[in-house]
């Protein structure tokens, strides 16, 4: 009861935002000791904003570096010599507004995929089903892969923003494959196996983020992922090259192989804690590089067929660099460097490499190309400002070296 007080004078509402965070999070009696309370204040008062903590020698709060509690996933919070509550105030209010960035990047990605969607709905209305096999179900089929294991690594998280925005990629690529099943343009069993997977993993995903589900059907969960993601990668970027490289499903074989034998040895105790630990990272890794390979296979396609770019739309790519621009400042502020490198790449490559691309074949004009990279480069600058500013370092740059080697 003593600490649950504590926690709850520090800020009311932080403790439910902040419900793993252990006691250990809090500041020294030491630094809380200098905050001024007004004559005849006690413990739970208000001083400017934040409520007063009278502290005794008794108080239980654990000598550490931290100004309040935070979520076990955030990196640590403003470090200084004394109590600053502006900064404080800079620091949740930088989180707040990245989380919501990273849940505003739902509007350019379901601007995306609903025009497909409705052309679709419009071929199949009028009988053009032949229409539909000009869409690559084996392409949209990867990308929603790569959407389950994301939304099952930001769900672990406790990344609400990010894990809605890869729940709305699943049902949307799972609505153009069901469109393309009933054109015939995907064969039927291996749409309903998909619908099976697709299935169990929203519903496995929902129920361990209220935390209605055990930890070994999780880690089951986690286990199938890795092993998906691991061998459907490998095979991804062999095919890209075909007929160059001879057709073969030997790299997904070998990487199928690999995978398992990981997971049984993580899960049988014959790696070290590292070791585990990297293999528990697989499967987020590897549906960030099946995202990363699109614009290169895109590339590879523009270098074999440069008559193909025409067919891109430069609002088509302008939307995929914002969506993906968005969830740049929240994977920098939790210094998750799977996330910033993925949305990053995604960004520069995917987004604004192709409107690069349509510029130099004079398919956009020089106005709208000024703009898309005025746009980026102030968005990244704002990024690494207000993030160094929120954290109370002088140099932007400071956060991306927390972000690679630590605090």
């Amino acid at each position: 009861m003593e600490a649950k007080s504590i926690a709850t004078s520090l800020g009311g509402d932080r403790l439910s935002i902040f419900p793993s965070c252990p006691l250990s999070s809090f500041v020294s009696t030491s630094r809380f000791s200098r905050l001024p309370l007004k004559r005849g204040a006690t413990s739970g008062s208000t001083v400017n904003g934040y409520r007063g903590l009278a502290l005794t020698r008794r108080s239980p709060i654990v000598s550490t570096r931290r100004l309040f509690p935070i979520r076990a996933d955030l990196p640590h919070p403003i470090q200084q010599g004394s109590l600053d509550l502006g900064k404080i105030k800079e620091y949740e209010e930088w989180d707040s507004w990245t989380a919501k960035f990273s849940g505003a990047a739902n509007i350019p990605f379901l601007m995306l995929q609903l025009p497909q969607i409705i052309l679709n709905s419009q071929n199949l209305l009028a009988g053009n089903n032949t229409a539909l096999s000009a869409v690559p179900w084996l392409g949209m089929l990867t990308g929603l892969l790569g959407n389950l294991s994301l939304l099952s690594y930001f769900a672990k998280k406790r990344e609400k923003e990010a894990a809605v925005v890869q729940t709305l990629g699943v049902i949307s690529t799972h609505i153009v494959l069901a469109q393309l099943t009933m054109a015939e343009a995907m064969p039927f069993q291996y749409f309903v196996a998909t619908s099976v997977v697709i299935t169990i993993g929203l519903i496995f995903n929902c129920l361990y983020y209220f935390g209605k589900l055990s930890k070994t059907v999780w880690q089951l969960w986690e286990d199938f992922i890795t092993v998906g993601g691991l061998s459907v990668l490998p095979q991804i970027m062999w095919s890209t090259f075909v007929p160059l490289v001879p057709n073969s499903i030997l790299p997904g074989t070998i990487a199928f192989v690999i995978a398992v034998a990981a997971v049984i040895m993580a899960r049988t105790g014959k790696l070290s804690e590292e070791g585990v630990k990297f293999v528990g990272s697989l499967s987020g890794w590897t549906a960030t590089l099946m995202f990363m390979w699109m614009p290169v296979s895109q590339m590879w396609t523009n270098f074999l067929n440069p008559d193909n770019i025409k067919g891109l739309s430069s609002i088509t790519m302008l939307l995929s660099m914002m969506g993906n621009g968005l969830m740049i400042p929240r994977a920098l502020f939790i210094r998750d460097l799977m996330w910033l490198t993925g949305s990053l790449w995604a960004t520069l490559f995917y987004g604004y490499g192709n409107i690069l691309c349509l510029y130099m074949v004079n398919c956009t004009s020089k106005s709208f190309f000024a703009a898309a990279t005025i746009g980026l480069i102030s968005w990244i600058g704002l990024t690494l400002w207000r993030d160094a500013a929120a954290y109370g370092h002088n140099s932007p740059f400071r956060s991306l070296k927390e972000l690679v080697f630590g605090p």
